[in-house]
């Protein structure tokens, strides 16, 4: 998909060059020669008329200074020219006998026009003009002035479209947590109030943005006071099914208000940094999840090292792999590195998502079918904490399903340094 700068710049340098080639198709119809036969005729008949001149009056030729000798020699005589000024001549009913003599200029011409007996009548005109039409210099010329005006027009198209490319690089320069980078106010005042404007939503958007996620972190403190209150209540119910039931419910209840604040913290308050070796987080996940009894299998797992905080990292992964021993009827892990990022893969056998859904499940408390909520807890926050804690590490997370049935979640996190030999 072009920008709209490059189309910008493309549709005026079209302009121009079309501009240029209508020109050049104008230029060359009017400076185009006439045709020979034209010249030719143009011989014969003012042959004719000289030789009707001057066989009525004789005494013409010396006013009009034309020179009357004996016939021209064979030598002198281009005898290609005068047969086709004969033809011409014919054609119009002309009947004087007119020779085309050779010529020593590259513009001129001379014609020899017979009076009577060996009295001949010596005429000089121009030539037909120069040779066939110098499309070549002119092309050189139309291309020359086309580079020219090319240049100008990406200079002005890069002038026009600044402050829109501006735009352009701010949208790509949003970090993961959705705070937009603040820009310099400097440049001419397009650009300045361009500057201007996104700075202004940008204060705006991330004042909001803030004031959102407290109010959800503190929505979830707040749940925690009456859940405590309810969980000692229902101790007393005297009905074990009941009291089960209810702390049940306050249990996934608590687990909704801790997503919730984690994902605020992971949005708001990013953890320190520093090495970490990512094949030994994700045998110590697969582990810990094991003992829950969820299926895990272990593929080839390759030594990485990448920067970011551990125990963020531990979480990510452990929602992911959680996600496909919980949904996906078992989890397989695969680590890989190629020597400028690891490559985590997690494929599982279940039912997988359908397709017109993939582009949602990393929307918080998103489910895909509302009625699982029944048979497996769980907030729906779990991929979207994920997905907050790779970005904000500089990585990536894609879901997509499998051919052959399930998904294949994959991470790629940048390394620490390249791999050596």
């Amino acid at each position: 998909m072009w920008s709209l700068r490059t189309r910008f710049t493309a549709l005026l340098v079209i302009s121009v060059v079309l501009v240029l080639v209508v020109a050049a198709f104008v230029t060359a119809t009017l400076l185009r020669k006439p045709p020979e036969a034209m010249f030719d005729r143009a011989l014969a008949e003012k042959a004719e008329l000289t030789s009707l001149l001057l066989r009525a009056d004789p005494s013409v030729a010396e006013k009009m200074h034309i020179r009357i000798r004996e016939r021209p020699p064979q030598y002198r005589i281009d005898r290609e020219e005068t047969e086709h000024v004969r033809a011409e001549a014919s054609r119009e009913g002309y009947t004087s006998e007119t020779l085309v003599l050779e010529s020593f200029g590259p513009h001129s011409k001379a014609i020899a026009v017979r009076l009577d007996g060996d009295r001949w009548a010596y005429l000089d005109f121009p030539g037909p003009g120069p040779g066939p039409f110098p499309f070549l210099p002119l092309a050189a010329y139309l291309a020359l002035v086309a580079t020219g005006m090319a240049g100008i027009a990406i200079y002005a198209s890069n002038v026009m479209m600044r402050p829109l490319r501006i735009l352009d690089e701010t949208i790509a320069k949003i970090r993961p947590d959705g705070i937009i980078p603040e820009l310099p106010e400097t440049g001419p005042m397009e650009v300045r109030t361009t500057a201007k404007t996104i700075n202004r939503l940008s204060t705006r958007l991330n004042a909001a943005v803030s004031s959102r996620m407290r109010m959800i972190a503190a929505a979830g403190h707040d749940m925690r006071t009456p859940m405590t209150r309810m969980r000692l209540r229902a101790e007393f119910v005297s009905d074990g099914d009941d009291r089960q039931s209810w702390l049940k419910d306050l249990e996934e209840l608590d687990h909704i208000a801790d997503s919730a604040i984690r994902l605020v913290r992971e949005e708001v308050s990013p953890a320190a940094q520093e090495e970490v070796s990512l094949d030994a987080v994700l045998r110590s996940v697969a582990e810990e999840i094991r003992e829950t009894e969820l299926p895990v299998e272990q593929g080839a797992i390759a030594r990485a090292l990448v920067k970011g905080a551990p125990f963020a990292l531990k979480r990510a992964i452990r929602n992911l792999v959680v996600n496909a021993a919980t949904h996906g009827r078992g989890a397989a892990v695969v680590l890989s590195s190629n020597g400028e990022e690891a490559e985590l893969t997690i494929s599982d056998s279940g039912p997988g998502i359908p397709q017109n859904l993939l582009d949602r499940v990393f929307e918080p408390f998103f489910r895909v079918d509302q009625a699982r909520r029944q048979l497996v807890p769980g907030a729906g926050l779990g991929l979207a904490i994920s997905r907050e804690i790779i970005e904000n590490h500089g990585g990536s997370i894609t879901i997509v399903n499998r051919r052959e049935g399930g998904l294949l979640q994959t991470v790629r996190l940048p390394l620490c340094t390249p791999a050596q030999d």
